[in-house]
């Protein structure tokens, strides 16, 4: 017998999934970097942060369809309230218009040290993510 139409698994149980495809980007990320393929790392990195995003909004039953609803509502939720510190709010920003110049700007060109920022940035915010999923699922 197949599996079962519609959802399967808890809240909790799609926070840890997408844990782990933030895992598996920060691992990406790393692997690019190593590579010198800069670009490529700032955009692997920015997806780590993202889907880490999507991971507590998860634990909600929230979901949004454009990446500026996700980030938007993360800073009103859990920045501006203080679950999150303020200051991780301001390196999301940063991560998410460094992704978009990797990937639109024709003449951008990314240094290792900022792409060492990226994903030093998303193992930071992941880190703070993978604690909160873990208390919040108590």
């Amino acid at each position: 017998m197949g599996q079962p139409k519609g959802d399967v698994g808890t809240r909790e149980d799609l926070c840890l999934h997408r844990i782990q495809t933030v895992k598996d980007n920060l691992r990406s990320a790393k692997i690019l970097l190593e590579a010198k393929e800069y670009k490529s790392a700032n955009n692997r990195a920015y997806y780590a942060v993202f889907h880490a995003i999507n991971a507590v909004h998860a634990l909600y039953g929230n979901a949004y369809k454009r990446h500026k609803d996700v980030i938007g509502n993360f800073n009103k939720d859990f920045v501006k309230t203080k679950i999150f510190p303020r200051e991780i709010g301001r390196k999301i920003g940063e991560v998410e218009e460094i992704r978009h110049a990797s990937d639109y700007d024709d003449f951008y060109i990314a240094s290792r040290e900022e792409s060492e920022r990226q994903v030093a940035v998303a193992d930071q915010f992941i880190q703070l993510v993978e604690l909160y999923c873990r208390e919040q699922g108590r």
